[in-house]
């Protein structure tokens, strides 16, 4: 009798499993991951979980903008299936946007030196997308003035375009010729620095904070957590907008989509804490476009 129950437990299970992943197959992406992958049958009802979470994070990146909103377990990655005989494993493959970043940050560590000894001499005039953005910039250094309360810029724009290299070469002018002290800083380098080395926590700060003249390069470009965002960037430019210190900004996005980037879960609290970030941005600078040609390729 025992074994009788035991055997319809069996057929009842096998049935399930042949039902779930019949139903599966019925979808798309779920079918074409099968398909793409020869995945037996057999495989298919054993691994179907597995290619469940697969579909679930495949289709989360058919509709993502960027890193700064994924929604897989693994941020810029996503779980694939690997076939190795009558085993599927699940790998962690970098998404499109992921590699793209890495590759900027190989190229940015090269550029950096580049950067340091940016000039306004080095600025190629003949890009009619620049013009503005140079114009603008030429403008604020002949007219700067320590003692005034003068609006920085959030320059957003296109990979590769010069955004960094322009606000580089200002800087670099207004410190040679007019002795004006400022900070550049890697926005994604500066919560990991501030991490691993909580002795120079609160001097840095102060730092950032107080110095005329500061540049958070590639904002957007990092890992939000509500640490980074309210304590670090929140208070940073607080005091800079209690100061009236001139704050530059550079990213890859446009002031709405920095906001969805910082509002992290999308909680109604996190968007509301998101919108305070992105009012102290709009008070401390102009918003301007930069879009040209990849300047790195």
């Amino acid at each position: 009798m025992e074994s009788l129950k035991n055997q319809a437990t069996v057929k009842n299970l096998q049935k399930e499993l042949e039902e779930n992943y019949e139903h599966n197959l019925k979808d798309e992406t779920f079918k074409k991951l099968v398909d793409k992958n020869h995945i037996s049958e057999h495989l298919g009802m054993l691994y179907n979980s597995q290619l469940e979470d697969s579909t679930r994070e495949l289709k989360n990146c058919a509709t993502c903008r960027g890193l700064y909103e994924c929604k897989n377990k693994v941020s810029g990655h996503y779980l694939y299936p690997k076939v190795v005989g009558s085993v599927v494993d699940l790998v962690y493959v970098p998404c499109k946007f992921k590699k793209e970043n890495d590759r900027l940050l190989a190229m940015k560590e090269t550029a950096s030196k580049e950067l340091l000894h940016a000039r306004f001499k080095e600025i190629d005039v003949k890009d009619k997308n620049r013009v503005e953005v140079i114009k603008w910039i030429k403008k604020f250094y002949d007219e700067f003035d320590l003692y005034k309360d003068m609006k920085g810029l959030y320059l957003h724009g296109s990979f590769g375009s010069g955004k960094s290299f322009l606000l580089y070469a200002l800087l670099n002018e207004l410190h040679i010729n007019k002795r004006i002290d400022f900070v550049a800083l890697y926005f994604p380098d500066v919560l990991k620095t501030l991490k691993e080395d909580w002795d120079s926590y609160n001097s840095k700060m102060e730092r950032y904070s107080t110095v005329p003249i500061l540049l958070l390069d590639d904002i957007g470009a990092e890992q939000v957590s509500e640490w980074g965002r309210d304590e670090v960037l929140g208070t940073i430019l607080q005091n800079r907008m209690n100061n009236h210190l001139t704050t530059f900004f550079t990213s890859n996005l446009t002031i709405d989509e920095l906001e969805y980037h910082l509002s992290l879960a999308k909680s109604s609290l996190d968007k509301v804490k998101a919108r305070r970030i992105i009012e102290r941005i709009k008070q401390l600078t102009f918003d301007m476009e930069l879009i040209s040609d990849n300047k790195r390729s």
